[in-house]
């Protein structure tokens, strides 16, 4: 009774516990494999199929979509025994369990698919699956390497996809066998090659569609380690969407076809060219405005600074407006005071006679002192004027040596002269 009550503490809904068992399904079973018997085989007008595979012990409901049906390379029919390949869930409106299969063949491939799911296993629980060790890939890489085979239709829709999105990029083909006994040792050559490569920032591991038998080269356990020690981020792109190796859980990242592989390698010229038009208008924006606002600034300071000639004209006009009040304060209407004016009349006018005397005396005065300071009439009283030939001028005799030339400026010309002997005064 305890039990029941503890268990009833929480109460699911419907859809959330359905929700719950399918979560619970899919972390623990898939991708599965089953193999069984076909029953009850219809295809809808939509073009999705819907049946179901049985033994002796059970029977399980499975639905088929059109996608996946489209990549049949038979026609199912009752009573067939086939192995299916997909994930395990509930489908939630009638509370039912289904198998949603991604693949089918006939049977008698089972051991295949036992070796996949074991080597799976083994590697997911020493952590080369981990997301955490996963890459990111860069969005505009040096180099970009390619491993696949060079007769192939995928290496075509590779080159022809980084053509026309990354023509800058430089592409480097390291070829490899990719169906057959020898196709993991090949693979894992081609890897190695290009992990030799400089400036490679990217590789593509690809392969078009194909059986289990086709694509098995890429569920090699050497394959999937030579992947995880890549300097180097590696996309795989192996088969078609719903086609799942072990590479591409080793790899940093799924391309569901070698074309996508292309695609998500580098971010498109066109991409970039844009990005830098963008950068360079909003650049071009920022820079009018700063010369906007810096015009702005001169024009702000011209207005407070004035211009000097209106400066000019005001302190001139303070000027005459002064003298006129000076004039009109001289010429005051005033008969008691007629002979105090006309005396500060003649005083005014011998002081401005005598301050325009003294003017003129200290301009002749000054002028005589500019005229003596005249290196020409230093030379009129028999001096020269030394210099060497780089036109420095020689003050000191210990400046010339002997067979030095020598330029001597005179007051009516210049001599080239040609030092014979320096001759120093001793000065005690």
């Amino acid at each position: 009774m305890d039990e029941l009550k503890e268990s009833a503490k929480r109460i699911w809904s419907v859809g959330a516990l359905c929700k719950a068992v399918s979560d619970a399904l899919q972390s623990r079973f898939n991708p599965v494999a089953v193999k069984g018997e076909i029953t009850g085989f219809t295809r809808a007008s939509s073009g999705h199929c819907y049946f179901s595979i049985k033994d002796t012990e059970g029977q399980l409901r499975c639905a088929m979509f059109k996608r996946a049906a489209s990549l049949l390379e038979f026609a199912p029919k009752d009573g067939e025994s086939v192995e299916v390949f997909g994930k395990l869930g509930v489908y939630e409106a009638r509370g039912e369990l289904q198998l949603v299969v991604e693949s089918m063949r006939r049977a008698g491939l089972g051991s295949l698919f036992e070796q996949f799911l074991k080597l799976k296993a083994k590697l997911e629980e020493e952590g080369l699956f981990e997301h955490s060790r996963k890459r990111r890939i860069m969005t505009m890489p040096r180099k970009i390497g390619v491993v696949t085979s060079v007769n192939a239709a995928a290496l075509h829709d590779v080159c022809t996809a980084l053509k026309r999105r990354v023509p800058h990029i430089e592409v480097v083909v390291s070829p490899a066998i990719v169906q057959g006994i020898d196709a993991p040792s090949s693979l894992v050559q081609a890897l190695k090659q290009l992990y030799l490569v400089e400036a490679i920032d990217v590789i593509l591991l690809v392969r078009g569609g194909g059986s289990i038998e086709d694509l098995w080269g890429f569920n090699s356990e050497e394959l999937a380690r030579t992947i995880v020690q890549s300097p180097v981020p590696v996309i795989c792109g192996v088969g078609h969407e719903t086609d799942f190796t072990i590479a591409d859980f080793c790899a940093d990242l799924r391309a569901p076809t070698p074309t996508a592989a292309a695609e998500m390698c580098a971010v498109p010229r066109d991409m970039l060219l844009e990005g830098v038009e963008n950068l360079f208008e909003s650049l071009t924006r920022e820079a009018h405005t700063l010369i906007d606002r810096a015009q702005q600034r001169i024009d702000y300071l011209q207005d407070r600074l004035g211009r000097p000639s209106s400066r000019l004209h005001q302190e001139r006009a303070k000027l005459t407006h002064s003298f006129n009040r000076m004039k009109g304060c001289v010429r005051l209407p005033l008969a008691h005071s007629n002979n105090k004016t006309q005396l500060l009349g003649m005083k005014l006018d011998r002081g401005l006679n005598d301050r325009v005397l003294n003017q003129r005396d200290r301009l002749q005065r000054s002028s005589i002192r500019l005229e003596l300071l005249d290196p020409s009439l230093v030379l009129q009283r028999g001096y020269a004027w030394l210099s060497n030939k780089g036109d420095v001028p020689i003050t000191l005799a210990a400046q010339a040596h002997p067979g030095d030339q020598v330029k001597a400026v005179l007051s009516d010309g210049e001599l080239d002269l040609s030092v014979a002997q320096v001759r120093l005064n001793s000065l005690k």
